[in-house]
Order: C-alpha cells, then structure tokens, then sequence
C-alpha cells in the first residue's frame, strides 16, 4: 500500500465529506493505493456517523473512535498502529491542510528518501497577534533547544516512512516534537516543505493561547528526556554530589572551626546558632534527595511496563 492519511478529528461534521471527496479526488488522479484512518476523539456532535457511513461506501477509509477527549498526540499514536502504508500522511481535518500537497510529499520519502517531511505554511490567514508571532516565537525556542532546524513544528501536515511512525513513542501533548522524536529515535534526514495554508472554512478553532504555555512546558520535557531520559543518575547523581559536597564542607567548617576555638580557650557558640549548620544540613539532605530520585529514575526505567493511554469504544474496518 502506498498511502496511509490519518486525521485526527473533533466535532468536524461540516468538513468531513469535502475533505473526503477531496482526497480521493488526488488519489485517483495519481493512482495511488491508500486507506484513510479518522480518528474520532471524543466528538459530541455528528463526525462518527458520518466517518461510518463513508467507511461503508469505501473500504479503504476506515474509522477509530475515542471514548472521550484524549488529545490529538493519543489520536496519531492510535491511527500510528494500525496504518500499513509505505508512507504516512497525517493532517487535520479542518480543511486547512491542502490534500493537494500529499503527491509532494510522498515524493519527497520515496524519491529523495527523506526519513520526515513537515509541512512549513510560510504564508498563514491566522490572527498576527494571536497565533502568528507566538508561533514565530515558539518554533524559535523549538529550533534552539531541539536543533531541529524547522521553520513550523506546528504544522499538522507531516509525511513519514513507516518504520518513523512504528519506532517513535507520541504522548502527552508531544505531537508538536514528532520531528524531535524522530531524531532522538536515530531518524536523520528530516526535511521541510512550504505548503499551502487556507482559511477556516467551517467551525471554530479547538486551540487557544494556552497551546503555546503548554507547548513551551512540553519543549523543556523533550529537551529533558532528549537530554537525560535513558540516564537520569547522570543529572541527578551531579547534583546531589555537588549539594553533598558542600554539606560535607559546611559541617568540617563548623566542626574545625569549634575545635579550634576550644583548643586554644576561645569563647564558642552551640552548634545549632552557627548558620552553616543549616546550610550543612539542607544541602545534605537536598542532595540525598537528588541521589534517590536519580535511582527512582533508574529503577523505573528499567521496570515500566506499557500503560493503557486510551479506551476505544468503536472501529471501522481496522
């Protein structure tokens, strides 16, 4: 199979037959072999029935819905799984993802064997102030931190070999850092395509601001596990023997310091009134506290076990 287009979706009733008719229309047109998976996440209003019903009009588009709101990172880990293409397209379902971008795309893994390719929409019809110079601002620090070189990390038209989507983990909110994933997964050849970014036809958009706090938040979590997450001990360990150091010195300096005064008849204090002891005994404790979270970390690395991140109640054709 060629193709595999996973489209995440909430409460899309209105757009869903055109963005359908749509991407059948560029795959006949360029003969590919293909299978559509929506992924429902929890919509209230009529989106299933309507993915059902074209599922049953067309076997190859096939349908995944959540029992609630999971998010669009648990929706692209489910629609990850099942797909079977060479290559896969993911998109939203807004019609602000051109289908007409999809043959670019997969001829830029097959062809020039690009590992992932992300849509950059160089020219945007969102608000200046509200989207677009935070989304400057966001990609900047993404650029930065993950040394991705990526002009639009947020962008949901992406295409990717297979073996990317089957050897990288999506959780939390991290569908913004599937290129930063990938790399971590050894993928190199990540690449970029300008695309073409349309106007909200129908509808409302489901992000606010805080997508871009929580995005930031999600930027230091990648950059951490990037950094430190297959060795925790290394960051924690560091800084516990530094705080342990420093306890360690804390206390000889009291203890020294009261010897020597008793030694040569010299009025003293209690321990307790000398403010090293408190400095001593709170960086010992903090730094024992690093060391055990550090084994924590290690411990838990090594016994986890894969959790359930969502229920599915229903399936089409999977």
């Amino acid at each position: 199979m060629n193709l595999s287009i996973i489209i995440p979706l909430l409460n899309e009733e209105e757009s869903l037959k055109e963005l359908y008719n749509w991407i059948i229309s560029v795959m006949s047109k360029n003969a590919y072999s293909y299978e559509v998976i929506f992924i429902d996440d929890g919509s209230t209003d009529n989106s299933w029935n309507i993915i059902e019903q074209l599922s049953n009009e067309n076997p190859n588009i096939k349908g995944i819905r959540f029992l609630s709101n999971y998010g669009k990172s648990q929706a692209l880990h489910a629609g990850f799984g099942k797909a079977k293409g060479d290559v896969i397209i993911t998109m939203d379902a807004d019609l602000q993802d051109s289908p007409e971008e999809i043959p670019g795309l997969y001829d830029m893994i097959i062809n020039q064997d690009f590992d992932l390719v992300s849509g950059w929409k160089k020219k945007r019809y969102d608000s200046v102030f509200a989207k677009n110079l935070p989304s400057k601002l966001f990609n900047w620090a993404a650029r930065k931190t993950s040394g991705v070189q990526l002009n639009d990390f947020n962008c949901g038209l992406k295409a990717y070999k297979n073996t990317v989507v089957k050897n990288i983990e999506v959780s939390g909110e991290m569908h913004r850092y599937i290129p930063v994933l990938a790399k971590n997964a050894g993928f190199r050849k990540i690449g970029e395509k300008v695309v073409l970014h349309q106007a909200r036809k129908y509808g409302q958009t489901k992000f606010g601001m805080d997508r871009f706090v929580n995005g930031f938040l999600d930027l230091i979590t990648i950059w951490f596990l990037s950094k430190f997450g297959k060795r925790p001990m290394h960051l924690f360990g560091a800084m516990g023997s530094v705080m342990l150091i420093i306890g360690f010195f804390a206390a000889g300096y009291i203890g020294i310091s009261k010897l020597y005064k008793l030694y040569h008849g010299l009025p003293y204090d209690l321990v307790t009134n000398n403010p090293w002891f408190y400095i001593s005994l709170t960086t010992m404790i903090i730094g024992s506290q690093l060391f055990l979270a550090g084994f924590l970390g290690e411990i838990i690395l090594r016994t986890k076990n894969n959790e359930e991140r969502y229920k599915v109640s229903n399936m089409k054709n999977l």
